[in-house]
């Protein structure tokens, strides 16, 4: 013979969010992460950009010695 057993209780439905765009939440919600931004101070912004604008040349002009080093080489191996 076969018991019956009631249901076991399930976890509450929670109900989802709708979905959509919602411009004024994308406002709300961005101003609140701006305001959790750390913005830096004028001198460091611009010792950054600096150090940044180096790094970029840097790497710039290495690219182009070792582009011409190899155009070099391969003239005096190909031609």
């Amino acid at each position: 013979m076969v018991k019956k057993t009631e249901p076991l209780a399930t976890e509450p439905v929670i109900a989802e969010p709708k979905s959509g765009f919602n411009p004024v939440q994308l406002i709300r919600d961005s101003q609140a992460e701006l305001t959790k931004v750390i913005w830096p101070s004028r001198q460091q912004l611009i010792s950054e950009s600096l150090a940044v604008i180096a790094m970029v040349s840097l790497s710039a002009t290495t690219i182009y010695l070792v582009n011409n080093l190899f155009s070099w080489a391969a003239g005096k191996v190909f031609v």
